[in-house]
C-alpha cells in the first residue's frame, strides 16, 4: 500500500495553481476585497442610516425602503408586509438605495485615487540625482580628451 501512494504524482496544473496563488498580485487582490467588503458594510450604514433619512425628510418624510409599487397581490403600507403576503412588487427604494450606494463608492473611489494620485506627483517632483553617464557618454568623453591631449603636445611652440 505504502508503495502505490508513491508513485501518484499531482496533476501538472496543482503546482501551477499553487504558483498562481503564491503571486504577490493575487494576495494584493484579496486583500482588496476584504477591505471592500468591509468598506461596504460602511457605505450601507451610512446610506441607511445617514443619508436616506436626510433625503426622506427633505422629500416629505419618505422611507425610501418602503417605496415599492405592487404588481400582484395585495397593496399593504411596507415592503416586509406585502413580501409576507406573497405580492410581486418592484422595489423601487431598494433599487434607488443601491444607486445612491454606488454613487458614494464611486466618490469614496474618486477621492481616493485623487488623493494618491497627488501624493505620486509630490514624490516625482523630488528631485533626483542625473543618471550616470552611458558608456557611449564616457567613451566620446575619453575621445575628446585624447584628442585635446594630443593638439596640446604637437601645437607648435612659440619662445
Amino acid at each position: 500500500m505504502a508503495d502505490l501512494k508513491s508513485h501518484v504524482h499531482a496533476p501538472g496544473w496543482v503546482g501551477e495553481f499553487r504558483a498562481f496563488i503564491m503571486r504577490g498580485n493575487v494576495v494584493d487582490l484579496a486583500v482588496g476585497v476584504i477591505i471592500g467588503a468591509a468598506f461596504t458594510s460602511i457605505v450601507n450604514s451610512l446610506v441607511k442610516d445617514i443619508f436616506n433619512p436626510l433625503i426622506g425628510l427633505l422629500i416629505g418624510g419618505i422611507d425610501f425602503s418602503n417605496l415599492f409599487i405592487t404588481l400582484k397581490g395585495p397593496h399593504l403600507a411596507t415592503l416586509e408586509e406585502a413580501q409576507k403576503a406573497g405580492a410581486v412588487t418592484l422595489n423601487v427604494g431598494l433599487f434607488l438605495n443601491a444607486v445612491i450606494q454606488f454613487l458614494i463608492v464611486a466618490m469614496a473611489i474618486f477621492w481616493m485615487v485623487k488623493a494618491l494620485t497627488r501624493l505620486h506627483v509630490r514624490e516625482d517632483e523630488q528631485p533626483k540625482a542625473p543618471p550616470p553617464p552611458s558608456k557611449t557618454e564616457v567613451l566620446l568623453e575619453q575621445i575628446r580628451d585624447e584628442l585635446a591631449a594630443n593638439n596640446k603636445d604637437q601645437a607648435p611652440h612659440q619662445g
